[in-house]
């Protein structure tokens, strides 16, 4: 079988129902996912310590006497970065000092306290303080994401957040060294193998072990995400994440083969993932193909993109690359590439997306690993409205108030008149008391 993502032309008639068709993507979580993930939320809530234990045994087939058993310590942690080869600890260290820079510039531009004075004397300002304490969830045992550690603790890190708390599942106590090594060079307070619902629970609600949480991030299976969504209001959580997303942008300079691999690059998370190429270039379409019927049978995780590509993939045509870039704001993507000769010229009238890799060099996968920029984005067309993780999410913002007698005597008249508008007489009369005779 080969892999045939659906071509579309925006000429064609029908262009507006297949095109919607192909991007439409369920957030629903089975019901029966809900009410077991409810059931497991509530045990960990009551039974703390015993109920994770239990369920560590059940699902990842980890046996353990305590919560101390499945605790990594900050020995571990630096056994497991101690013991990698050498090439894979420079590699953990270069990206982590580059995503370590990007937040530094991120909080100066945006993390930073202000406060500034009437000419009355009235201070008013923004109080911008860290969270006390961090969750973060990281994919465990086969499907391990050392990446994912350092995307997620460094903007703690960086946001001044003292207790970084990561749990990652350990399914049949298989650690993978890298996740442990990332967790060192990262920072991490306190680590735990435990994952699954149960361990969103124990973050939310905290144990006899496990401390409670302000905020929980990071990435999981659809446990997870129910998990997330329903402890959310007892924490904070960074998003509740679909399936990986690319759309490349390409006006037929890039090599063909750069670009199918680059659609590969997603394809290959899961079946559900989303690769689209924009293009007002039929013959570099085409070439496009070719190089996906090319390459694709060199791939180890072939099936998966086969799935990803026929089930959700498209390659579309487009009358001009102004037309690609109001279709790319429509999407919204996780992941923009604009592989073009020019990139500048077309970055203005990109408006939504959750990362924009400017440039036939800069291939999406960079940007998961070591560019710098988070690459936990938003996904389902939720850039509209959202934004990458970063340090803005690990902070928090307290108004600065303080009016002068002379500022109490301009403001309480407004404040009087609009409470008495309410019928808020007490909020009247508390301004009023306060103005001179």
């Amino acid at each position: 079988m080969q892999a045939r993502p659906l071509r579309l032309s925006t000429t064609q008639a029908d262009f507006e129902t297949m095109f919607q068709q192909r991007l439409h993507w369920s957030a629903d979580t089975d019901a029966a996912i809900e009410q077991r993930v409810a059931d497991i939320l509530a045990d960990v809530k009551a039974r703390g310590d015993a109920a994770v234990l239990e369920y560590t045994a059940r699902f990842d087939g980890l046996q353990a006497d305590s919560m101390t058993a499945l605790e990594l310590t900050q020995t571990e942690l630096k056994a497991a970065f101690d013991g990698l080869p050498e090439v894979q600890q420079q590699a953990l260290q270069a990206a982590a000092a580059r995503v370590r820079a990007y937040h530094e510039a991120q909080k100066k531009a945006s993390g930073e306290s202000w406060q500034y004075r009437d000419a009355d004397g009235t201070l008013l300002g923004q109080k911008v303080t860290p969270l006390d304490r961090v969750g973060i969830y990281v994919p465990g045992g086969k499907a391990a994401y050392p990446s994912s550690v350092l995307m997620n603790a460094i903007p703690a890190h960086v946001a001044g957040v003292q207790d970084i708390i990561m749990v990652v599942p350990t399914p049949k106590g298989e650690k993978n060294p890298l996740v442990l090594a990332a967790a060192f060079v990262a920072g991490v307070t306190r680590a735990f193998t435990i994952g699954g619902a149960q361990a969103v629970a124990a973050l939310a609600h905290g144990t006899a072990t496990v401390p409670a949480v302000d905020k929980i991030t990071g990435p999981g299976n659809a446990y997870v995400a129910a998990a997330k969504r329903r402890v959310f209001g007892t924490v904070g959580i960074d998003m509740i994440a679909g399936p990986s997303e690319i759309l490349v942008l390409a006006d037929g300079t890039t090599p063909a083969d750069w670009v199918a691999m680059d659609l590969f690059s997603q394809a290959e998370h899961d079946e559900l993932a989303q690769s689209i190429l924009l293009c007002p270039d039929a013959a570099y379409i085409d070439a496009v193909q070719a190089s996906i019927d090319k390459l694709l049978p060199e791939m180890p995780r072939k099936d998966i993109i086969l799935a990803s590509l026929n089930g959700r993939g498209a390659l579309i045509h487009t009358k001009s690359m102004e037309e690609a870039c109001a279709i790319s704001n429509r999407i919204a993507p996780e992941h923009l590439e604009v592989s073009s000769h020019n990139p500048h010229q077309w970055e203005p009238l990109l408006k939504h997306a959750g990362a924009i890799f400017l440039g036939a060099f800069t291939s999406e996968s960079l940007g998961d690993y070591c560019a710098g920029p988070n690459h936990v984005l938003p996904t389902s067309g939720t850039a509209r409205f959202s934004s990458p993780l970063g340090v803005y999410d690990f902070q928090k913002r307290s108004s600065l108030i303080e009016v002068s007698e002379q500022g109490a005597q301009t403001l309480g008249q407004i404040a009087s008149v609009l409470a008495h508008g309410e019928g808020l007489q007490a909020h009247a009369r508390a301004a009023e008391m306060r103005l001179k005779p």
